[in-house]
C-alpha cells in the first residue's frame, strides 16, 4: 500500500513509553488485529502470515510520511527488521531510521515492482542488501540495483556508531588538528 504514514506504522496511543523496547508488538497494530485484540490476528495481513518472514520489510511508495515520530523506526526495528525497502521515504522517517540503525533502501519504482513480483511468485524469495557495495539483489532473479546512502550514515551503520561514537572514533585526528592549529 502506498502512503503509509507513521500513525499507521505505530498508532499514537502507543507513544507513551520513552524506552525503545516493546514497540514491535504494536507495529501496524490497527491493521494486524481485529478490534485491537492480539488474540485475533487478521489472517490477510502479511506480517501475520508466517510465510512472509525476514529482516527486510518491503513497502510501497511514500513510506513513513506523516508526523515525525521516531517511534515508527523503533517499532520496525523492535519487530526484527533491519532494512526497509521502498521507492520513496519521507525525509524525517529516513533520518529517524538511520539514527536507529534501520537501513532505508530507496529503489526505483520498476525495481520495487520486481521485488513485489518475486515475492508474489515465491513468498520465501530472498533479497540481499549489501551496504558496503550499496547494492540490493533479488536472489531468485539475479536482478540488482544500486542505492544511495549518505557516506557519514553509511560509516555509522557499518561500525555501529551513533553520532557521539563517530566523533570519538576520530578523537586522534581531532587532537592532531587542534595541536596543529594552536
Amino acid at each position: 500500500m502506498e502512503n503509509v504514514d507513521t500513525d499507521q506504522i505505530i498508532p499514537a496511543r502507543f507513544l507513551k513509553a520513552t524506552s525503545r523496547d516493546g514497540f514491535g508488538k504494536n507495529l501496524f497494530r490497527d491493521w494486524r488485529y481485529e478490534n485491537n485484540d492480539e488474540s485475533k490476528p487478521k489472517k490477510n495481513f502479511p506480517l501475520n502470515d508466517p510465510k512472509y518472514k525476514g529482516q527486510i520489510l518491503v513497502a510501497a511508495k511514500n513510506f513513513g510520511c506523516g508526523s515525525s515520530r521516531e517511534h515508527a523506526a523503533w517499532a520496525i526495528k523492535d519487530a526484527g527488521f533491519d532494512v526497509v525497502v521502498s521507492s520513496f521515504f519521507a525525509d524525517i522517517f529516513k533520518n529517524n531510521s538511520l539514527n536507529n540503525f534501520l537501513l532505508p533502501v530507496t529503489v526505483s519504482e520498476d525495481f520495487l515492482q520486481q521485488i513485489f513480483a518475486a515475492i508474489e511468485k515465491n513468498p520465501a524469495a530472498e533479497l540481499n542488501v549489501n551496504l558496503q557495495g550499496q547494492l540490493i539483489t533479488i536472489i531468485d532473479t539475479g536482478a540488482k540495483e544500486k542505492f544511495d546512502i549518505n557516506n557519514y550514515k553509511k560509516t555509522c551503520l557499518l561500525n555501529g556508531y551513533d553520532d557521539i561514537d563517530y566523533l570519538l572514533s576520530m578523537k586522534d585526528e581531532i587532537a592532531q588538528f587542534e595541536n596543529e592549529s594552536a
